[in-house]
């Protein structure tokens, strides 16, 4: 889908989008990925969420991002959160960063917007031997009957040309990625997890999303959001809600 900007999005996604749960940063380290000391880059970094998550636990980071907005917002966040993150103004297939520094390049949703090849290369540039490349998502599960069922039918009647609707969240062609790479000690893992919303949280987060404020026009984002709040209220009155996520990592080594 093209003319996606985030930055148009970036209030929003920094209010309302929900992170990846300690459970995620829990299972990377089980899977020989650690925290403390290591040198992280974080590619599509947008309000620094995985960022955030890596500094405080111990990481030195670099969030890489296009968006001047999203890095803002980022800095933001981070200072509430009491962690310091770096953040460098490019593209996940051009970082500008020196060689063979990393421990770990990771990006959590944001991968499928690359020229995957060219990042995935970009990241064994950044990686020192042995090192990570960690690519994960936090995606909805649109589920019969569920909350993102419902949005997505409202999304894709707003925006025709919206595609990324009914998935599984799982993503088996990253670890494909990763082998055709070079990278080794290929191995994915994945969990699901209710993320609680409040209706107003929801509205901010679909509004942040791919479909609707990163590409609709204000004023059609405002009848977007007026519809998905009187859905709400009629098929999902309870406040809040928990709707179903499916979180995905696809991890390999140098």
């Amino acid at each position: 889908m093209s003319g996606v900007d985030f930055g148009r999005a970036a209030s929003d996604y920094a209010t309302f989008r929900a992170g990846f749960p300690d459970r995620f940063f829990d299972e990377l380290e089980a899977h020989g990925v650690g925290f403390a000391g290591i040198d992280a880059v974080d590619l599509g970094t947008g309000t620094g969420t995985v960022a955030r998550g890596l500094a405080l636990r111990g990481a030195r980071v670099v969030g890489v991002d296009p968006s001047a907005a999203m890095a803002e917002q980022a800095r933001a966040l981070d200072k509430q959160a009491g962690v310091s993150v770096r953040y460098v103004q490019a593209t996940a297939e051009s970082t500008g960063l020196p060689s063979g520094r990393a421990d770990l390049v990771i990006s959590g949703q944001a991968w499928w917007w690359f020229d995957r090849p060219r990042a995935a290369a970009e990241a064994r540039r950044l990686l020192k031997p042995g090192g990570w490349l960690v690519i994960c998502s936090l995606d909805w599960l649109p589920s019969p009957g569920s909350i993102p069922e419902a949005t997505e039918a409202l999304i894709a009647a707003a925006n025709p040309k919206w595609t990324m609707g009914g998935g599984d969240g799982r993503h088996p062609r990253w670890l494909d990625e990763l082998e055709d790479a070079g990278f080794r000690e290929r191995v994915a893992f994945e969990f699901d997890v209710a993320v609680p919303y409040t209706h107003e949280a929801w509205r901010g987060r679909i509004r942040a999303s791919a479909g609707v404020a990163a590409t609709l026009s204000e004023d059609e984002v405002a009848r977007f959001d007026e519809g998905l709040a009187a859905m709400l209220a009629e098929r999902f009155p309870e406040d809040p809600m928990a709707a179903p996520h499916r979180v995905y990592a696809a991890l390999g080594r140098t």
